[in-house]
């Protein structure tokens, strides 16, 4: 399987269809991953456009690159021009000029590549390393975290990044089992402490261990910070008309993208486009089974906003 086959962009069509995506406009991919979405923008965006890419992960960075430049080498001049930045995309304020947007582009959490990649420490689906950083070239890893904080902030990190409701238990699990160092380690001290849990008519449950490391990812990578410092910057960079479109996939990140074009609206900066989230039709789930968590919200930047 090719690199483009494993990393498949989730609600590629409906991203482009609010995107508005016209020829000769600038648009920012601000999660480029392995650039799925950056791709179909550079096709219809052509000469004269230019696509802006941030992405903080050195591997999938260089991937998208690779990606991009076979891609050229197939539009010719009908390429746009592309321009790269391997930062934190809460760093757009101050890398895009202000009102320069036709569109903006955010799909939130990981990707398929950092699952797949065991040494990346962000799956307990094979044994690896307990890092889950998406820059690993710094800040704490999941190692450092689940070893060296105190109880009760482990267990509040657990509650309020994972949403897990047995935080306490499992927190006091892990500093019991000290020094764990491994993502199979980490994932059987959690299964044993709060084991999976049957609902009544639910066919399948979640792994136990699957909201801790979600908590710990969040917590390790600052991910709801830097969203709600994208969302802040979002309608700086965007021209009168132009449109912000996100991708969540768990509620943490839904519940701020949906707040934060509900209050746009209010003060007049947005017109919201999407009354409900959008989500993927069957036929889509079936091909990407990440794809059933996804959620679209879209909102366009109104006129005469001073």
């Amino acid at each position: 399987m090719g690199e483009g086959e494993r990393h498949v962009p989730v609600l590629l069509q409906q991203a482009i269809r609010f995107l508005n995506v016209r020829r000769g406009g600038v648009y920012v991919d601000a999660t480029l991953g392995y650039a799925g979405h950056a791709s179909a923008i550079a096709r219809l965006v052509g000469a004269g456009g230019r696509l802006i890419c941030f992405d903080r992960d050195p591997e999938a960075m260089a991937l998208a690159k690779e990606r991009l430049a076979r891609l050229g080498e197939e539009l010719g001049e009908a390429m746009p021009e592309v321009e790269f930045h391997d930062v934190e995309f809460s760093q757009a304020a101050e890398l895009v000029e202000a009102g320069s947007v036709d569109g903006l582009l955010a799909d939130f959490g990981t990707s398929s590549m950092h699952f797949d990649d065991a040494q990346r420490g962000f799956s307990f689906q094979a044994d690896g390393p307990l890092d889950m950083r998406m820059n690993p070239r710094e800040g704490p890893t999941a190692a450092q975290v689940v070893n060296q904080i105190g109880e009760k902030e482990l267990a509040d990190v657990i509650y309020e990044f994972g949403e897990e409701r047995r935080s306490r238990r499992i927190a006091r699990a892990i500093v019991r089992a000290r020094p764990i160092t491994t993502t199979a380690e980490l994932a059987r001290v959690v299964a044993a402490a709060a084991p999976a849990m049957k609902s009544k008519g639910v066919r399948h449950t979640i792994h136990p261990a699957t909201r801790t490391f979600q908590a710990l990812r969040i917590y390790v990578n600052a991910e709801l910070e830097e969203i709600d410092a994208l969302l802040k910057a979002a309608p700086g960079v965007l021209k009168p008309g132009g449109r912000l479109v996100v991708i969540s996939f768990h509620s943490l990140e839904d519940r701020r993208a949906k707040d934060a074009l509900r209050e746009g609206a209010q003060q007049g900066v947005y017109e919201v486009l999407t009354r409900k989230p959008v989500t993927a039709e069957a036929e889509e789930t079936d091909r990407n089974p990440r794809a059933r968590s996804a959620k679209l919200r879209a909102a366009e930047r109104k006129t005469g906003i001073r």
